[in-house]
C-alpha cells in the first residue's frame, strides 16, 4: 500500500510550529483537510446500509453528529478508516487522502437492492478542522459571517486530543472560510505541530500506522467501534478476540529517553530480539522529547516496559506508554 499522508500540500509549519501547537492546546488552530476524500450517501436506506458494514453505530447518529469507523474484511483486518458525518438528508464519509475511489468501489460491492446512492464529491467540498477549546465558538462565528455560503459544521472525534469542529463549504468558498476562521481567532496549523498533536493523542494514521495487515483490536478502538451495534463484516473476529482470546501485538506509545527521533519502520528490541516496529515518530512539543507509535508484542506492551529502538548508529532506550500519552 502506498503511504498516504493526512496533510496533503500543507507546509511543515506556518512559521512557528510550537506556537501552532499551543494555539490548539490553549485556544484554537485550523488544520487544512482539503486532501481528504468525501463520499456522499443519499437514499432512505443510507444509514441502515452503512450501519451493517462498518464498525461503529451509524443509526445512532443525529444530524450534525460524527463518529469514527472502520471498514473491515471478514478476517477483522482494517481496509479503511472513516469519519462518518450524519446530516438531515445525507451522510458524508470522510476518507483518508487518496482513498475515495477505493472506498466507493468497496461499498458498491455490497449494494444490491438497498436505496443507498454513493457519489464522490471530493472536488466539490472544501474541508478544514478547527481544534482547541475555542473551536465551537469560532466555527459558529464563521457560519454566521460567511454570507451566501452553505457552511456545514460538526464536531470531530478528538484526533488532536481535544475539542474539534469540522467546517465544510463549497470549494468556491474554501478560501473565504479559511480566512474567516483565522479572522475569528484560529491559527493555521502545519504538519509539524499536527504530528505532535495527533501522536500524543494516540491517533493512528491510515496508510502509516494502520493498513490492511492490521486487526482492528490491535489499535485503540474507543472512537472506532461499537460492541452493541450488531453484525458487520469482521465482527465475529473482533468479538472472539475480545471474549476468548487476545492479539499478539498492540499499537502502543514509546517515549524515547534520548534526543533521537526514530525512523518509520525502526525495530523495537528487547535483549537483542525484535519485538515490534515503529510506525510514526516525532519530537513531541508537549512532552519535550521524541515519542513514537509502534506495534509491540503483547508480552512487552505494558506501560513502563523498557525497550530499545534501533537507530542508524545504535540502539536508543525507550519506555512503553499508554495511549494517549500522559502529560
Amino acid at each position: 500500500m502506498p503511504e498516504r499522508l493526512l496533510l496533503t500540500d500543507v507546509p511543515p509549519d506556518y512559521g512557528d510550529a510550537r506556537a501552532e501547537y499551543h494555539a490548539v492546546r490553549e485556544r484554537a488552530g485550523i488544520v487544512d483537510r482539503s486532501g481528504a476524500g468525501v463520499l456522499e450517501v443519499t437514499g432512505k436506506d443510507r444509514a441502515s446500509f452503512l450501519h451493517a458494514l462498518v464498525s461503529n453505530d451509524i443509526k445512532a447518529l443525529a444530524p450534525d453528529q460524527t463518529c469514527g469507523a472502520t471498514l473491515l474484511d471478514i478476517h477483522g483486518k482494517v481496509q479503511l478508516t472513516l469519519l462518518v458525518w450524519s446530516m438531515t438528508d445525507r451522510i458524508w464519509l470522510i476518507t483518508p487522502p487518496g482513498t475515495a475511489a477505493f472506498a466507493l468501489e468497496a461499498f458498491d460491492k455490497y449494494l444490491f437492492s438497498e436505496k443507498a446512492f454513493f457519489a464522490d464529491v471530493t472536488g466539490d467540498v472544501a474541508l478544514s478542522m478547527v481544534a482547541g477549546p475555542h473551536a465551537a465558538a469560532i466555527t459558529e462565528r464563521v457560519a454566521a459571517e460567511l454570507t451566501g455560503a452553505d457552511v456545514r459544521r460538526a464536531p470531530g472525534i478528538g484526533d488532536t486530543g481535544g475539542p474539534e469542529m469540522w467546517i465544510a463549504v463549497a470549494s468556491a468558498d474554501g478560501a473565504r472560510a479559511w480566512q474567516a476562521s483565522i479572522d475569528a481567532g484560529a491559527r493555521p496549523v502545519g504538519a509539524t505541530a499536527y504530528e505532535s498533536l495527533r501522536i500524543e493523542a494516540g491517533t493512528p494514521l491510515f496508510g502509516r500506522d494502520v493498513d490492511e495487515t492490521v486487526l482492528l483490536p490491535e489499535i485503540p478502538t474507543a472512537r472506532l467501534l461499537s460492541h452493541s451495534k450488531g453484525c458487520y463484516p469482521g465482527q465475529e473476529v473482533v468479538v472472539r478476540i475480545r471474549d476468548r482470546g487476545h492479539v499478539n501485538r498492540l499499537l502502543r506509545g514509546l517515549v524515547m529517553e534520548g534526543p533521537a527521533v526514530p525512523e518509520r519502520g525502526a525495530d523495537v528490541v528487547v535483549d537483542g530480539a525484535v519485538v515490534g516496529r515503529v510506525t510514526s515518530a516525532t519530537p513531541s512539543i508537549g512532552l519535550g522529547r521524541p515519542i513514537a507509535l509502534a506495534f509491540v508484542r503483547r508480552q512487552h506492551a505494558e506501560a513502563g516496559a523498557a525497550v530499545g529502538v534501533r537507530l542508524r548508529d545504535g540502539v536508543a532506550a525507550a519506555r512503553v506508554s499508554d495511549l494517549p500519552f500522559p502529560h
